[in-house]
């Protein structure tokens, strides 16, 4: 019978005070200390049920809070498996020295013999230990929770700090002072990183009242937030961030914009302040002659400030705002301060800017052969190269002028020996597009400039983006080949020049090609994925790119292609289409079309069949030739010849159209005249000229029902 469940439950706070913390990963390490400690007191079962936590994290603290935590877990049963009863038994049945052992290494030597039960586990005798285990106290499964939570963090970069006792160092992300645990009001002895628990912590370094005495667990984030000007939950702290932004931003008629990269400073800056405040501060409209990428990425990156932009438009105006760690009545000097820091940082960046205006575009291209791409491919320059003849071949494949897809990926990478890109990596092609534009370069050559860099293409292809297009297919099939022709292809996770995102950006270009018009659905031939990879493996010196390089790479493309789908379309229907490897372009065209099929009552006969028809075929002793009309025995067969004839023609020219759904219609007419063969025919016949010949028949029949897609694998 259990013990009594406890039933008194308090608040549980765990707080580690330390240096400051790496912004970037501060909301990570909070949660995972909270997640730490969750852990193991939820395995030690002094979590009551429903118990919440809240964790916190400010630059200087990671800290949760448990709402209702047990002392003393309740009692447990257990049931430990010792070893077999022949070795732990002697004779007489008493216990031998092993079982002894066994039992005394458990914590279990206070059990005889009789308080052990013998079972079965199938195959011998068992003896086992059965009973109930006292509740483990908070203060142990606390010891133990809070030395996992700290040995488990994901700490980016771990430093070894030395104690005050001059002798003992220790390691962890920063140093550690203080350590708060509190039960409700009392304070549960535990140790960590040197330190030994109380209630007293720190607030804000300039703003707090001083040393702040923890009553409660409860109140924790009160009185930081009263005594000690600081808002401990991170979420809360960017939320109110945010909300000061707004503000801000709406009271001089502007926004932060929003994206990606705005997020990202929020929760930056939200790592940087305990108690946030955002004023206003403004440049001198001068610097707005410099592109706004520079402006903004300067003020992002450097100073953590929140650019401001014109709603309507999205241009960038000369007022930023900036989160400061301090609220003051006066913040004059705040404004003043960070306005004077933030001007030579712009005036860095005009610089850069009007220093790369005056070396053309062009000039900067040969400078990239002292470049390295990749020691086994050469140097950036030659990389240039490749691009430049494989986007010729693609611009040809389209009818557009191979010297402007070549020029532009001549001075695709032109831009990364400017001063402003070796500054800012991050303005790639950016900075690239401004000065082809300085210097006279036509619009879809700044275009492809610019766009190179995409992850995908979002829009149909136009004539404005057709040189974009060129350019990008070129760049993502160079690094495809090139790559992986060198042994480096993707292994599990691992993907550090990122050909998994080049296979779906080529992927992408090719079906905007098909929605711009530039790729017909009844086109197989235009820009073929095969020629297109042998193309570009011709580019690369002989002996660089390993045999088999280009056929590894396509079927790597279907099969992001194919994960890429999954979830849009019945599994089976990507597999059957994709085992054909279509062009890419009509991929979507043909799933939609096997879809339907697959829909009709036609489908599972007629897949079966073709599976039938499949393993058939492979046990052929030749390859099948054609069907000879005097060898067509028995009626079904010829029926089956008869409607092959009638409907092969009108399938095969929907199919040559790009009708796909419409011939796989037309080969669902078939299926009584392939359900009447498999009944009344024998395939494999005595005579060899009567299989071979019905052999040949159905070889027929599964080319024909095959055009669009695999339809066996409708059957699996």
């Amino acid at each position: 019978m259990s013990a009594a469940v406890p039933t008194q439950t308090q608040a549980l706070l765990v707080e580690l005070l330390t240096e400051e913390l790496p912004p970037k990963a501060l909301d990570r390490l909070g949660k995972a200390f909270s997640e730490g400690i969750r852990k193991i007191l939820a395995q030690h079962h002094l979590l009551a049920e429903g118990c919440g936590a809240v964790d916190f994290a400010t630059p200087r603290r990671l800290a949760v809070r448990f709402d209702a935590v047990l002392e003393r877990a309740p009692d447990q049963s257990f049931t430990e498996k010792l070893m077999p009863a022949r070795i732990g038994l002697d004779d007489s049945g008493a216990a031998t020295p092993a079982l002894t052992k066994k039992l005394t290494s458990k914590g279990l030597g206070h059990l005889s013999v009789g308080d052990l039960v013998t079972e079965s586990d199938g195959k011998q005798d068992y003896l086992y230990a059965r009973g109930m285990a006292a509740g483990k106290l908070l203060s142990e499964g606390l010891q133990e929770a809070l030395d996992h939570a700290i040995g488990s963090l994901p700490i980016p970069k771990v430093m070894r700090y030395q104690l005050a006792d001059g002798v003992t160092s220790v390691k962890f992300v920063r140093p550690a002072h203080r350590l708060v645990v509190l039960w409700g009001d009392t304070i549960v002895p535990a140790r960590a990183l040197g330190l030994t628990s109380g209630r007293r912590t720190l607030g804000h370094r300039f703003m707090s009242e001083g040393d702040i005495e923890i009553t409660t667990a409860a109140s924790y984030e009160q009185q930081l937030a009263a005594q000690g000007k600081v808002v401990a939950s991170f979420d809360g702290r960017r939320g109110l961030i945010r909300e000061q932004l707004l503000t801000r931003a709406a009271d001089v008629g502007a926004t932060i914009g929003e994206g990606a990269e705005v997020d990202a400073l929020l929760d930056e800056v939200t790592a940087l302040v305990e108690h946030p405040t955002v004023y206003a501060g403004q440049f001198d409209e001068q610097f707005l002659a410099v592109p706004q990428e520079c402006l903004i990425l300067t003020m992002r990156l450097n100073q953590k400030y929140f650019p401001l932009f014109e709603p309507d438009s999205g241009k960038l105006t000369h007022r930023f705002l900036i989160v400061s760690n301090m609220q003051v009545d006066d913040p004059s000097n705040i404004i003043e301060g960070n306005e004077r820091v933030v001007r030579p940082r712009l005036a860095d960046a005009r610089f850069f800017f009007e220093t790369d205006l005056k070396t053309p575009l062009p000039d900067r291209v040969v400078g990239l052969a002292s470049s390295v791409y990749h020691n086994k491919l050469g140097s950036v320059f030659e990389r240039v190269e490749r691009v430049r003849r494989v986007s010729r071949h693609v611009a040809e494949q389209f009818g557009l002028n191979p010297a402007r897809a070549g020029r532009a990926a001549l001075l695709a990478k032109a831009d990364l020996s400017s001063s402003m890109v070796g500054e800012f990596p991050e303005l790639q092609g950016i900075m690239g597009a401004y000065y082809a534009a300085a210097d006279g370069e036509p619009e879809d050559v700044v275009r492809a400039i610019r766009d190179q860099y995409l992850i995908r293409l979002d829009a149909p292809v136009t004539d404005a983006t057709l040189t974009s297009t060129v350019l990008f297919i070129a760049e993502r099939v160079e690094t495809l080949v090139g790559i992986w022709g060198i042994g480096l292809a993707p292994t599990g996770e691992r993907d550090p020049f990122g050909l998994r995102r080049a296979a779906l950006g080529l992927i992408s270009a090719y079906e905007q090609l098909r929605a711009g018009g530039y790729l017909k659905v009844s086109d197989s031939n235009t820009l073929a994925l095969d020629t297109l990879l042998e193309a570009a493996a011709g580019t690369f010196k002989r002996g660089v790119i390993a045999g088999g390089t280009t056929q590894e790479i396509e079927a790597f493309i279907y099969e992001r292609y194919r994960n890429q789908l999954a979830g849009e379309a019945d599994r089976n229907v990507i597999d059957a289409v994709l085992a054909l490897a279509p062009p890419l372009h009509q991929v979507q065209a043909r799933i939609q079309a096997c879809s339907a099929f697959a829909g009709r009552p036609e489908a599972v006969s007629l897949a079966a069949a073709n599976k039938r028809i499949a393993n058939l075929l492979k046990k052929a002793e030749s390859a099948p030739g054609e069907v000879d009309a005097e060898h067509l025995q028995e009626p079904a067969e010829r029926a089956l010849a008869d409607t092959i004839a009638t409907l092969a023609p009108q399938a095969r020219a929907q199919f040559e159209q790009g009708e796909f759904a419409a011939s796989l219609a037309t080969m669902a007419g078939a299926r009584d005249a392939v359900d009447a063969f498999f009944k009344d025919v024998m395939v494999m016949a005595e005579n060899p000229a009567v299989r071979a010949n019905r052999l040949a028949l159905l070889a027929s029949l599964h080319r024909l029902m095959n055009q669009v897609a695999d339809i066996s694998r409708l059957a699996q």
